[in-house]
């Protein structure tokens, strides 16, 4: 089966622009724009009611915007929603599989349903069986399947039709990491086929090993955008880490690099349990007067490095909440009885 792509202008798969969508009083989505370049992966974070669940349902026509445009896949996502549902694919926080089916028959009869030959349903079914490690539990009843086999099967059905646009809505939430890193190369391999992915996630992690680039939601408005890499340098670029050879010239090179006047605006501090001074930097000749001041003043340095902040270190400075904190789940207003209620509208 060849997968028909139908980009948008610009080569973005998915462009939207001035997004909402209120239920009642909360603003779930408030004025978003948002740019997916085709063949990539883009990772939207966010607190648990951010928002970015509903975005993930109005995108593919399982709820209706109030306001604003969407296109996926050269689509309007409300003039033209039975067109573009067979161009999208999506994965939900929770598994949605008829527990009477077996495994085989989820898949085949989600096969039909996009119009695959009988031939081809079947083929289709039997090979992501195989992909995802279920051919065995093949003839098995849903219902008898573990909470793992379950969310395996269902990211198997968002994928039987070989989706131009793939929606993933946390999709390894409750998994083990074997079966987390199945789903990731999944992942990979239909971005590499040419696939489009929308990622909603709370795994740093799982973001930075998939991601091309990032958007972080907070209240239902776009707050930060970019690769990981620029993101982490807006949040607090780098930091020089001076290993000395003896543990004891701690404070003092902390010192020497402050009357040189090297430390920046937080400070160099010497952190006693890693044996390490920090040394925020913002320049690259920065980085070099420093350690040109600690080899005139002839201390002994064992070992010099520099990191980024983390991804959760970014989270937190973005959003003023900890990744533990935000933890998973629905969006405002959002409910599995809505959105069956909105495909079956």
């Amino acid at each position: 089966m060849t997968r028909q792509t139908i980009t948008t202008k610009g080569g973005n798969a998915v462009e939207v622009r001035g997004l909402v969508k209120h239920f009642g009083e909360v603003k779930a989505v408030d004025g978003v724009d948002l740019d997916v370049r085709e063949g990539t992966v883009l990772g939207v974070l966010g607190p648990n009611g951010a928002g970015k669940t509903t975005l993930v349902r109005c995108l593919s026509t399982l709820l209706v915007p109030d306001a604003g445009s969407a296109f996926v896949a050269g689509y309007d996502v409300v003039r033209q929603p039975r067109a573009l549902r067979r161009r999208i694919g999506l994965t939900g926080q929770y598994a949605s599989v008829d527990e009477k089916l077996s495994g085989r028959e989820n898949l085949y009869m989600i096969g039909r349903l996009l119009d695959l030959s009988r031939k081809d349903a079947r083929s289709r079914a039997d090979e992501m069986l195989e992909r995802f490690s279920l051919t065995e539990a093949a003839k098995r009843p849903a219902a008898k399947y573990s909470g793992g086999m379950r969310r395996r099967l269902d990211l198997a059905a968002s994928m039987i039709g070989q989706p131009s646009v793939l929606y993933l809505d946390e999709p390894t939430t409750g998994l083990d990491p074997r079966t987390r890193n199945e789903v990731w190369e999944e992942v990979r391999r239909m971005v590499y086929e040419g696939a489009t992915v929308l990622l909603t996630t709370q795994y740093m992690e799982e973001a930075e090993q998939l991601a091309n680039e990032l958007t972080v939601i907070d209240r239902g408005q776009v707050i930060a955008e970019g690769r990981v890499d620029e993101l982490k340098a807006k949040v607090g670029g780098r930091t020089l880490q001076i290993r000395p050879t003896d543990p004891g010239e701690l404070e003092r090179m902390a010192g020497a690099i402050a009357q040189a006047g090297l430390d920046g605006i937080a400070g160099a501090t010497a952190d006693r349990a890693e044996g390490v001074v920090n040394v925020p930097i913002i320049s690259d000749e920065q980085l070099t007067a420093v350690v040109g001041v600690l080899a005139r003043q002839g201390f002994e340095l064992a070992a010099i490095s520099t990191h980024l902040p983390s991804l959760d270190e970014v989270f937190l400075a973005v959003t003023g909440q900890k990744t533990s904190e935000a933890g998973a789940g629905a969006d405002a207003g959002d409910t599995q009885d809505q959105q069956y209620a909105e495909v079956s509208a």
